[in-house]
C-alpha cells in the first residue's frame, strides 16, 4: 500500500516572514490546519497507513520540493486549507484537483464524500478544477509529482464553519482519513520494476487534426512531447515550474500547463485523446490590455454569471449589457471589466462592506477615505464609474461621458495599461491582476473561445 503525504497549509516562511494564512475569530488558518493535520495523521497510522507529515516551517515551494524528493509510485499527497471570504455567510468544503484530469476528479470526490459523511452540517461546495481557483492554477496540484489534491475544509471567516472545525475537529479528521484511505487504495502502482515505469500511450489532437506522435498518461495527466510545444511556438526553456519528465529518451511536459499560454486543453476518455486548441479567437495582443476591444456576447456573459451564481441576474438583469455599452463607449475592454466585477463581487453575491444597493461593482472607494465605499444612484452609473476608473489607470485620453467616478482625478493617468499592473494599485493584493486574468480565461472557456 502506498504512503500518504499530508501538508497543513501556511505557517512557513513566505516573503521574509511567517505566513499565518487567514486570520479570523481569534485564530489563524495555520494553527487550525496543524491541529487538524495531527489528528488525521494519528487516525491513519492507527489504520496501519504510513503517513509523512510535511514540516510546518516550510514555505509552499519548499513543501512541494520536500514531497517530491521523497515520493514513490503509489503514494498520494494532500494539502488541507481553510478558505476566507469578505462575506461571513459563505461556507462549505471543497476539493481542488488539476484541471482536465478525470481520474483526479473522482479521487477528489472520494475525499469530499468522506468528510461530509462525518460532518453533514458542512455545506458541500463540490470538487473543482484548479482553473476555478482564484489564481487559475494551484502549484500543489500541478507541481507535486504524486497524485495530489488540495482540500479547503471550510471557511475560517464563517462563524458556523469555524465553530464546527473547533468543536468537532475529530469528526473532520475521521472524515478526511476515510477519504484518504479510499483514495490511497485506488492509487495502485503497476506490477514489476517500479524503477522503470511503463506509461500508457495516448493520442494527440491539435485544432481538429490528429498529431502523428503520441503522448503518455501519467497519474491521469496527459503529457505531450516537447517538440510539439515548440511547434506551437511556446518557449518553456526559461520556465522552471513546468513539470517535465524524460521517458524513453523523449522529454514530455504536462499538457494542462499550456493553458497558461492560451491553449485550450481537453480530454476524451473514450478515444484516449488529449485535444489542444491554440487558435484563440481573442487577439493575443489585446488579451491583457485594458484599452482594447471586448469579444464576448451579452448572452455568453449572462451564462457565465448564471453558471457561477444562479441568482446573479435577479437584481441586475442588464449587467452584461451595461458593461458592454459603457466600456465600448470609453474604449475599455468590457471582457476584462466584467471579469473584474465578477471577482470583486463574488459573481454579484457581494458581502463584506459593500451592499448590492450601492451599485458599486468594483470596490470603488469614496472621497476622503470614509468608512463606507462609494454608492451610485443606478446600476448603469455604477458600471460607468467602474469603467472610468479603469480608463483613468489605462489611458491618457479624455472621458466621453461626464465623470461619475469619485476618485478619477486622484489616479495618475495611464500608469497601468495592462491588467497585471492593477495589482498593488486597485487592490493591495499583489496577485490581483493574476486573479482577473484567471477569471478572464474562465469566461473565454465558458464561451468556447479558448
Amino acid at each position: 500500500m502506498g504512503r500518504v503525504f499530508i501538508s497543513a497549509a501556511h505557517g512557513g516562511k513566505e516573503a521574509g516572514g511567517i505566513d499565518p494564512g487567514a486570520i479570523a475569530g481569534g485564530t489563524t488558518e495555520a494553527r487550525e490546519m496543524i491541529l487538524l493535520r495531527d489528528l488525521i495523521v494519528t487516525e491513519l497510522r492507527s489504520r496501519s497507513f504510513e503517513v509523512l507529515a510535511v514540516p510546518d516551517d516550510l514555505s509552499a515551494a519548499q513543501t512541494i520540493a520536500w514531497i517530491n524528493s521523497r515520493s514513490r509510485r503509489g503514494d498520494v499527497a494532500l494539502e488541507i486549507q481553510a478558505d476566507a471570504a469578505n462575506n461571513p455567510s459563505v461556507r462549505g468544503a471543497s476539493v481542488f484537483y488539476i484541471a482536465s484530469n478525470n481520474e483526479r476528479k473522482s479521487n477528489a470526490e472520494l475525499l469530499l464524500v468522506g468528510l461530509l459523511r462525518r460532518v453533514p452540517q458542512l455545506p458541500n461546495r463540490g470538487v473543482k478544477p484548479d482553473t476555478d481557483s482564484g489564481l487559475g492554477r494551484l502549484a500543489f496540484c500541478r507541481q507535486t509529482t504524486l497524485p495530489s489534491l488540495l482540500m479547503q475544509v471550510g471557511f475560517l471567516s464563517s462563524p458556523e464553519d469555524r465553530s464546527l472545525l473547533q468543536n468537532r475537529r475529530r469528526d473532520f479528521a475521521l472524515g478526511i482519513a476515510d477519504g484518504l484511505a479510499s483514495w490511497s487504495r485506488v492509487i495502485d502502482p503497476s506490477p514489476g520494476n517500479t524503477n522503470e515505469p511503463t506509461y500508457q500511450p495516448i493520442n494527440i489532437n491539435i485544432n481538429g487534426q490528429k498529431y502523428s506522435e503520441q503522448g503518455i498518461l501519467i497519474n491521469g495527466n496527459a503529457y505531450i512531447p516537447i517538440d510539439l510545444v515548440d511547434r506551437l511556438r511556446i518557449d518553456l526553456s526559461k520556465i522552471a515550474n513546468i513539470r517535465r519528465i524524460t521517458y524513453r529518451k523523449v522529454v514530455y511536459v504536462k499538457a494542462v500547463e499550456l493553458r497558461d499560454f492560451n491553449v485550450a486543453v481537453g480530454w476524451d476518455a473514450a478515444t484516449r485523446t488529449v485535444s489542444l486548441r491554440s487558435n484563440l479567437v481573442v487577439c493575443p495582443g489585446q488579451f491583457d490590455r485594458l484599452m482594447s476591444n471586448g469579444t464576448t456576447s451579452e448572452v455568453q456573459m449572462q451564462l457565465f454569471l448564471r453558471n457561477n451564481n444562479e441568482n446573479a441576474l435577479v437584481k441586475f438583469p442588464d449587467i452584461p449589457k451595461l458593461y458592454r455599452e459603457e466600456a465600448t463607449t470609453e474604449g475599455v475592454n468590457y471582457d476584462i471589466a466584467f471579469c473584474q466585477m465578477c471577482l470583486e463581487t463574488g459573481f454579484l453575491r457581494f458581502g463584506g462592506d459593500i451592499k448590492p444597493e450601492q451599485n458599486n461593482f468594483a470596490g470603488l472607494g469614496a472621497i476622503g477615505g470614509g468608512a463606507q465605499a462609494a454608492s451610485f444612484e443606478s446600476a448603469r452609473i455604477g458600471v460607468r464609474a467602474h469603467i472610468q476608473h479603469l480608463k483613468a489607470y489605462a489611458s491618457l485620453e479624455p472621458l466621453v461621458n461626464e465623470v461619475v467616478d469619485p476618485r478619477f482625478r486622484f489616479v495618475t493617468r495611464g500608469i497601468a495599461p495592462l491588467v497585471e499592473q492593477l495589482a498593488g494599485r486597485w487592490a493591495a493584493d499583489l496577485d490581483y491582476g493574476t486573479k482577473i486574468t484567471a477569471m478572464l480565461k474562465r469566461l473565454y472557456e465558458s464561451a468556447g473561445m479558448l
